[in-house]
């Protein structure tokens, strides 16, 4: 049975047989049989992040690798590149639950709430298209509301939330697991990991990191929240050859 704190209220774990294994200085390893797509971050008529488009997909079956130091020739998938790279794989985030972390923001508007933790930020910048997501909720009324809790829900990371003031719950929609190669058409660049539906993430030293909807892991080899992305794909202008 799955450990309740360490799933994220509101979140519902996958089948607990399907998780991510993070291997000390290693690739991913996947375990049990989980979809795998390329999602490019689509621009509205403005510009701004908008929504997904989905594109090649990928065999992923228990026990295939993923790289995660940013130097395959082969990826998505490690070729043993990082015995070679001179990158630090060391996991440096904490198994504090997200929402706990003193990183944590609150806000309350005038009908919901938000929790966001910037340290998750995978730089998709669904959270700023026109509008900003913050603003959103402290405004209120129909429209904002609703603009607010789609922005949150397009969030690669999951670092934004937005909350029912009166059942104190998270509004999310559950997902099937799944995971997505992000890229980033605007930028011309390749971004994380994402892994949706609950997918458990399990430490090189055995310990299980939260569940939630929707995590990013690192695939640059330089976040500084491994195994989570922080969003440094972009300055390092990241590229997995997978987005044309």
């Amino acid at each position: 049975m799955a450990d309740a704190n360490k799933v994220q209220t509101g979140s519902t774990e996958s089948d607990p047989t399907v998780f991510i294994e993070v291997q000390r200085n290693g690739p991913y390893v996947v375990h049990g049989v989980i979809p795998m797509h390329v999602q490019s971050i689509t621009p509205n008529e403005t510009g701004h992040s908008w929504s997904y488009t989905q594109g090649q997909a990928f065999e992923v079956k228990d026990g295939t690798r993923l790289c995660r130091c940013g130097m395959s020739r082969t990826k998505p998938f490690c070729d043993g590149s990082h015995l070679r790279a001179d990158v630090d794989l060391a996991e440096t985030a904490t198994m504090e639950p997200m929402l706990q972390q003193r990183d944590t923001t609150e806000m309350d508007g005038p009908d919901y709430s938000l929790t966001d933790n910037e340290k998750y930020c995978a730089y998709g910048r669904f959270c700023d298209n026109g509008d900003r997501f913050w603003n959103e909720v402290m405004e209120g009324g129909e429209a904002h509301d609703k603009l607010a809790i789609y922005m949150a829900h397009q969030c690669p990371s999951g670092r934004l939330l937005v909350w029912d003031r009166d059942k104190r719950e998270p509004i999310e929609t559950a997902q099937a697991a799944e995971l997505a190669l992000i890229e980033d058409t605007a930028l011309g660049i390749s971004g994380p990991l994402q892994l949706r539906g609950g997918i458990r993430v399990q430490s090189a030293s055995g310990e299980r990191y939260e569940v939630r909807n929707r995590q990013t892991l690192c695939r640059c080899g330089q976040s500084s929240n491994k195994p989570f992305c922080d969003g440094t794909h972009a300055s390092m202008k990241f590229k997995d050859g997978l987005g044309g």
